[in-house]
C-alpha cells in the first residue's frame, strides 16, 4: 500500500466522524507524503535543499510510526508463555444485535475463514481481602474443552489498549500459585503466602473467534455471549473482543469504527475481571483519577503528544462506566475532567498542529461535556449545600420539599447523560480520538517549519506553553481582590487549565521540589475557586427550582447560609492567590533541582 493510502487511513476516523456529525474537514492527503510532509507539485533545485532536512526528518517519524507495530505471535509453550502484551479493545453491544456483526461487511470481506466457536468457562481467585484486584493484577483459570490455561493480567498503565499477560497450563480449574509467582510483585507474594486463595466469581461465556486481516494489521475478533456468576448475582455478557495479532495497534481503532457504521457498539475497555469483582462486591464501577504521567525530560515533542493523548483517552474510557451508573457522584466529575483535560491537550498541540481536526475532536468533547454539566451541578448541590445546610438548620421547613425537588432534577439529568452516552455519536468520537491517537494523526497536520519540532525535546516546547499560560492568570488576576464574581470566574478557567498544562508537562522536570511546590500552590488557588464558583452555581440552580412545592423557606436559607460563608471564603482565596504569585515557576533557569 502506497505511503498516501496509510495517511488516508489515518484520517478516515476523523473524517468519518466529521461526516456523521455535520462537520467538514477538507481531504488535503494528495498534498502529504510520508508521515505528514507537504511536498509541492514542483520543487527548485534550491527549494529541495533547503527541504532536505525536513524530508530527513519526515523518514525518521515514518519510520517510527511503521516500527510501531507488533510482530505476529508466536505459538506459545504448552507449559509457559513468556511476558506477553495483549493489545485490545471491547466493543459493548445489545446482545440481540451481536449475532449480525458476524455478518458485517469488513467481516465479512476480510476474514480468513468462518473461523471456530468456543465454549468457555473460567473461575476467578483472590484472597478475601482481594490483594491481587489491589495490586493491579487479575488471576484466573479457563476451560477450554480439554484444555486448561492460568492467566495473570495487569493494568493498562497509562495506555488504554495495553496490558500484561502471562499464561501457563494447568491440569484443572484448582490455580497452580507456583506457576505464578514469577510475575507477582515481591509484596504480594508475601500477602499471598499468609492468605490463601479462593474462587471469587466465574464466566461462562460461548464464543465465535475469527481472524480479519487488513492491510494495517491483523485482528483476533472474538463475540462473546454468556453470563459471570457470583453467589446469587449474574451479570449478562455480550460483547466483541478485538485483538491485535500483527500489525499496527491503529487496526483495532480502524476495524471498531467499520463496525460502528455497521450497528451500535460502545467501546470499553473494562476486562471480565473487572466487571465481575464489582458483581461480587455489589459495588458501582470503581472511579479512577487520572494517573501520574511518567515523561522522560530528553523525550521529543512528538512522544510527549502520545503519551499525553493516550492518559486522557485512558481517563475518559475509564470514567464512562462510573458517571453512566450514576450511583458515586464522583463517576460524573472524573468524565467531567477526563473531558477538559483532552480539550487542555488538544490546546497544547495548536502552535504546532493544523487547527481543523483539533477542533472537530475539541467541539466533539465539548459538545459532551455540556450534556453532563447538569447532572454534576445537581450531584454538587445536593451533596455539599443542601445537606449541609439542612443539618444546619434543623428547625426551619421546606427541606423536604426542596430535596424532593432536586431529585427529580437530578435523575432527569441523569438519564439525559445516558442517552448521551448511549448516542452513537459519543462512539464514533471516542473511536475516531482512538484511531487518531494510535496513528498519530497529528503527524500529517504538520507544516513543513513545524516538522522538526516534533522530534525536539519537549522541555523546549513545555516552557514556552507554561510560562505564556502562568503569565495569562497572573494578568487575570491583577487587582484580585477587587475582582467581582465574573472577572473571578475568568481568573479560575485560567487557572485551571493552567493545572492541567502543568500536570501533563511538569513531569518533564522530574522531581524538582520546586515542581511539587508550584502543583501545590495551584492545586490550593483553584480548590478556593471552586469553592467560590460553586456559591455562585447555587443561585442558578435555586431560581430554577424556584419556590416549588413549599420549599421557598429552605431555598432562602441556603441562599442566606452561603451568602455568610463567603464571608469565610474569601479570607481563605486570598491567601491562596497571594502564596500563588509569590511562587517560583519550575521551569525558570534558576528553578531549585
Amino acid at each position: 500500500m502506497s505511503e498516501t493510502g496509510a495517511i488516508k487511513r489515518a484520517l478516515d476516523p476523523l473524517q468519518r466522524l466529521a461526516k456523521a456529525n455535520g462537520h467538514s474537514i477538507p481531504d488535503d492527503t494528495k498534498k502529504f507524503t510520508g508521515f505528514g510532509v507537504p511536498v509541492p507539485a514542483e520543487t527548485s533545485g534550491s527549494a529541495r535543499a533547503d527541504n532536505e532536512s525536513s524530508r530527513n526528518e519526515s523518514s525518521r517519524i515514518a519510520d517510527e510510526a511503521r516500527a510501531e507495530t507488533i510482530a505476529p505471535e508466536t505459538t506459545p509453550s504448552r507449559d509457559a508463555t513468556p511476558h506477553a502484551t495483549e493489545i485490545e479493545l471491547k466493543l459493548l453491544v445489545d446482545a440481540g444485535r451481536l449475532a449480525d456483526f458476524g455478518n458485517a461487511p469488513v467481516i465479512v470481506a476480510n476474514a480468513r475463514n468462518k473461523g471456530s466457536r468456543k465454549h468457555l468457562r473460567a473461575v476467578y481467585y483472590d484472597t478475601s481481602k482481594r490483594v491481587i484486584q489491589r495490586n493491579g493484577l487479575s488471576f484466573r483459570v479457563r476451560q477450554s474443552g480439554s484444555r486448561f490455561t492460568q492467566t495473570v493480567k495487569t493494568e493498562s498503565g497509562n495506555d488504554p489498549l495495553r496490558r500484561g499477560e502471562w499464561e501457563a497450563s494447568v491440569p484443572s480449574f484448582e490455580p497452580d500459585l507456583a506457576l505464578a509467582l514469577p510475575f507477582l510483585p515481591e509484596k504480594l507474594r508475601a500477602d499471598l503466602a499468609r492468605r490463601p486463595l479462593e474462587a471469587i466469581f466465574s464466566t461462562d461465556i460461548h464464543r465465535h473467534q475469527r481472524v480479519i486481516d487488513l492491510p494495517s494489521g491483523t485482528i483476533e475478533v472474538a463475540f462473546d455471549q454468556g453470563h459471570l456468576t457470583a453467589g446469587d448475582r449474574s451479570l449478562q455478557v455480550s460483547e466483541i473482543e478485538l485483538e491485535l495479532k500483527a500489525g499496527s495497534p491503529s487496526a483495532i481503532w480502524e476495524l471498531a469504527l467499520r463496525l460502528a457504521e455497521h450497528g451500535p457498539v460502545r467501546p470499553s475497555i473494562r476486562g471480565k475481571s473487572t466487571r465481575g469483582f464489582e458483581l461480587a462486591a455489589g459495588t458501582s464501577p470503581v472511579v479512577k483519577k487520572p494517573r501520574k504521567l511518567r515523561l522522560d525530560p530528553s523525550s521529543s515533542l512528538d512522544e510527549t503528544f502520545a503519551a499525553i493523548l493516550r492518559a486522557c483517552l485512558l481517563h475518559l474510557l475509564q470514567s464512562i462506566p462510573a458517571a453512566e451508573d450514576g450511583r458515586d457522584p464522583e463517576g460524573i466529575h472524573q468524565l467531567r475532567v477526563a473531558l477538559r483535560r483532552l480539550r487542555s491537550a488538544l490546546d497544547l498541540m495548536r502552535s504546532v498542529v493544523s487547527l481543523s481536526k483539533l477542533d472537530l475532536l475539541r467541539s466533539e468533547a465539548k459538545w459532551l461535556a455540556q450534556n453532563l454539566s447538569p447532572a454534576r451541578d445537581w450531584d454538587v448541590f445536593q451533596q455539599d449545600t443542601l445537606r449541609v445546610v439542612a443539618n444546619g438548620c434543623p428547625s426551619i421547613a421546606g427541606f423536604d420539599a426542596l430535596q424532593v425537588a432536586v431529585e427529580q432534577r437530578r435523575t432527569a439529568s441523569y438519564e439525559t447523560v445516558r442517552q448521551v452516552l448511549a448516542d452513537r455519536r459519543t462512539s464514533l468520537f471516542l473511536i475516531g480520538l482512538g484511531g487518531w491517537i494510535e496513528a498519530r494523526g497529528w503527524r500529517s497536520d504538520v507544516a513543513p517549519e513545524h516538522l522538526a519540532q516534533l522530534a525536539e525535546p519537549a522541555t523546549n516546547f513545555a516552557q514556552r506553553i507554561l510560562s505564556a499560560q502562568h503569565a495569562k492568570v497572573l494578568k487575570r488576576g491583577r487587582r484580585f481582590k477587587s475582582r467581582g464574581t465574573e472577572e473571578r470566574h475568568r481568573v479560575r478557567l485560567a487557572a485551571k487549565k493552567l493545572r492541567y498544562v502543568a500536570d501533563f508537562l511538569l513531569p518533564l522536570y522530574g522531581e524538582r521540589k520546586s515542581a511539587k511546590r508550584f502543583s501545590g500552590k495551584l492545586a490550593e488557588l483553584q480548590q478556593q475557586l471552586g469553592i467560590y464558583n460553586d456559591m455562585a452555581t447555587t443561585a442558578s440552580l435555586l431560581a430554577d427550582i424556584g419556590t416549588e412545592a413549599g420549599s421557598g423557606t429552605a431555598a432562602a436559607a441556603i441562599a442566606g447560609w452561603q451568602a455568610h460563608a463567603m464571608i469565610g471564603v474569601e479570607p481563605r482565596l486570598n491567601k491562596a492567590w497571594s502564596e500563588f504569585v509569590k511562587t517560583k515557576v519550575p521551569w525558570s533557569v534558576g528553578a531549585e533541582a
